[in-house]
């Protein structure tokens, strides 16, 4: 054992821990506290370590390619810390998934809207990737139901930011700054989130003009369009949603069947105005994809040969074109985030707010930062 290996088992009273799927590293660690990891990023500043977080793997394509000296777990901070089913919140440690939490607060019929085909996602790892499910039609991104963060610093700092309470104007909005870093700032320990109630009754219905859709339709949950088709997913009380689908015309189905994300050599999301995801769709002429329609997100299996050519026009628009999985030699040749934004200074100087040393994912973020 090397004297770093050494020094970081210490430092969490164990040895290291087999991650799958994880990079190699001089040690993969999974702490038990918050307090733990303070100290290993405390110790990685102080002999500028690379950090990587790691919670369930899933969101590790996005962004700069990261070559760890330690990679640190979330698997240990799992669990549901507090429930208040009345106030409609819930705080769950960062490395619980997105089912086990499901699983919590299904008996008195409530969500946290997180995204539904990932359940196997840890709770830490869809806010720092600033990850929405397929309802942010109706509901908003993760984002907006995210009121509380825990979080430790790249230099060792204990930060909460935000408050347990769904009304809360008070001091600087720490969780939305938080949410889509990508584990830049700091690593997530706990967090407390808006729920909803589950509606009464859903379901789908087929569809043929999405345009229509979100015009006739009151507040669907999602209008989503594969190669399958044009889906409408509803939800509410019976009558209002027999009533809607009444008015929408296509065949109607119980329930909610989403769709599967795409899956084919490379994955991209195109982030557009909503009123361009038709023409996204019309340029993928081949391969799987799922266009979420009043929201302006497109996600496709496309050939990585395809990435510039489809950036170039999407850029061109405001828009942008997201790597969120590739093989890694892709990595190499293509910049995963695109152009980086006019906003790369300002990311810089936060990020040496939170983590001077830049041991956390240093070069993940676009522009490098």
């Amino acid at each position: 054992m090397t004297a770093l290996r050494a020094a970081l088992g210490r430092l969490v009273g164990g040895s290291s821990v087999e991650i799958e799927g994880a990079p190699p590293a001089e040690m993969s660690v999974a702490p038990d506290s918050p307090e733990q990891i303070a100290r290993l990023l405390d110790f990685a500043s102080e002999h500028a370590l690379t950090v990587l977080p790691w919670g369930s793997g899933l969101h590790q394509g996005f962004g700069g390619r990261v070559d760890p000296d330690v990679i640190i777990s979330t698997s240990r901070l799992a669990g549901v810390i507090e429930w208040n089913p009345d106030d409609l919140t819930v705080v769950a440690g960062s490395g619980t998934t997105l089912g086990a939490l499901d699983d919590e607060i299904a008996p008195r019929r409530q969500s946290a809207i997180l995204p539904e085909a990932m359940l196997d996602a840890t709770v830490g790892g869809v806010v720092a990737a600033g990850m929405s499910g397929w309802r942010r039609l109706r509901y908003g991104p993760t984002r907006d139901r995210l009121l509380q963060v825990e979080l430790v610093t790249g230099d060792g700092r204990l930060v909460t930011g935000g408050a347990r309470v769904v009304k809360n104007v008070t001091g600087y909005d720490v969780p939305r700054l938080i949410a889509g870093s990508f584990g830049s700032l700091g690593i997530v320990t706990a967090v407390c989130l808006k729920l909803w109630p589950l509606p009464d009754v859903t379901a789908t219905v087929t569809t043929d003009d999405p345009e229509r859709a979100l015009a006739v339709s009151y507040r669907p949950q999602a209008v989503l369009e594969t190669r399958d088709g044009v889906s409408v997913f509803l939800g509410g009380p019976a009558p209002e949603v027999e009533a809607q689908a009444a008015v929408l015309g296509g065949d109607v189905s119980t329930g909610h069947s989403w769709p599967d994300e795409p899956v084919g050599e490379c994955a991209v999301r195109f982030r557009v105005a909503p009123v361009d995801v038709a023409s996204v769709l019309t340029r993928l002429t081949t391969g799987h994809f799922v266009g979420a329609h009043g929201v302006g997100e497109v996600i496709a299996a496309i050939d990585s040969g395809e990435i510039a050519g489809h950036r170039e026009w999407v850029e061109a628009r405001g828009g942008s074109v997201v790597i969120e999985r590739a093989p890694g030699a892709v990595y190499e040749s293509v910049d995963p985030w695109g152009t980086a934004p006019g906003t790369a200074d300002l990311q810089r100087r936060i990020k040496t707010a939170f983590d001077p040393l830049r041991v956390l994912v240093p070069g993940r973020l676009p522009g490098g930062v």
